[in-house]
């Protein structure tokens, strides 16, 4: 019989291996790309024209918050699906559980209704 250990011992060494290789590879393009900064290199470059103005624009990011709340739903949309999936084995207990957890974060979209996060500023 295998013990947790065993079981969880190649996904443990598959994210070691992964991460390892993020950074070798990482140091191996920093020691062997040429470096030879200069000025025009640092220039800024729009599809070989030259720019005009300033060109540092300031995005409004009010998107943002929608994106989070997105995000925060849609993860609750897949613990939901698994959760249905079993419903009939895992018994009331686990209605419960998912009752709270469905809670907690309508208190959370409340909070940010509340505080008008997800009103549209112009």
């Amino acid at each position: 019989m295998m013990s947790v250990v065993d079981n969880y011992l190649p996904v443990a060494m598959l994210t070691i291996v992964g991460v390892a290789f993020v950074f070798i590879a990482f140091f191996l393009s920093r020691l062997l790309r040429p470096s030879a900064p200069s000025a025009v290199k640092s220039d800024i470059y729009e599809c070989g024209e030259i720019t005009i103005g300033d060109t540092k624009i300031y995005h409004n990011v009010q998107y943002y918050l929608y994106a989070i709340a997105f995000l925060i739903f849609d993860v609750e949309m897949i613990f939901l699906y698994a959760w249905a999936v079993q419903f009939r084995e895992l018994g009331f207990i686990s209605f419960v559980e998912m009752f709270i957890f469905i809670g907690i974060l309508v208190i959370g979209l409340v909070y940010l209704v509340k505080k008008e996060a997800l009103e549209w500023i112009q």
